[in-house]
């Protein structure tokens, strides 16, 4: 167990850069101070560990350092492999197919030769497929305003047109639902959606 949280946190500094020992704690759900322990550990077993104090203080990697450890499993791999066997409809749905295939090669590519292997045997002897599902520009249009954070009107011919906030997209494998950042917990199901009109007017992060 202990091992596992040290890889998580020297990838997470790795890849997101300074974090505090609140943020780390609360993202590996343990104790800040036995994050502290950690991070001594690891300090000790020769890691460019720096701690900063004080109010802008934080935890670090120093000297560039990078590993191309990924925590993986030999099972662990073979499942992504599986997973990763064919595009999900949601991926179908918002035209990112090309996408999609560069970044499972790069994905494998990453690996250390081990977890490559695994991941690379298991992808050749499993084939999945599923129904083509047709991109949906109206999906495209959304998760680009959510992106952007632009007000969406929905509905935006009808006699009772609908301002929203987009912030959240879900799919069940079937249709979609619009969520609202003003009223995260009100889903707006694909049926209500109506002809979409997005504005260049942007709305601000948070409630």
């Amino acid at each position: 167990m202990r091992a596992s949280r040290l890889l998580r946190i020297l990838l997470i500094l790795q890849n997101r850069g300074r974090r505090t020992a609140g943020q780390l704690a609360a993202e590996l759900e343990c104790a800040p101070r036995t994050i502290l322990r950690d991070v001594d550990a690891m300090t000790e077993a020769g890691l460019p560990i720096i701690v900063h104090q004080g109010n802008q203080g934080g935890i670090e990697l120093g000297f560039n350092y990078r590993t191309r450890l990924t925590g993986l499993t030999d099972g662990e791999a073979r499942a992504m492999a599986v997973q990763l066997a064919t595009p999900s409809p949601a991926v179908q749905a918002l035209g990112m197919i090309d996408e999609f295939h560069i970044a499972r090669a790069k994905l494998a590519e990453s690996l250390p030769d081990r977890s490559r292997l695994a991941h690379e045997a298991m992808a050749a002897t499993i084939t999945a497929r599923s129904a083509p599902v047709a991109t949906d520009p109206y999906v495209i249009a959304l998760a680009e305003a959510i992106r952007d954070r632009q007000i969406v009107t929905l509905r935006a011919r009808s006699a009772a047109p609908l301002i929203c906030h987009p912030a959240r997209l879900d799919f069940d494998g079937t249709a979609w639902t619009l969520f609202d950042a003003r009223a995260p917990a009100v889903p707006i199901p694909q049926a209500d959606w109506g002809d979409l009109n997005i504005s260049s007017r942007t709305f601000p992060l948070g409630p």
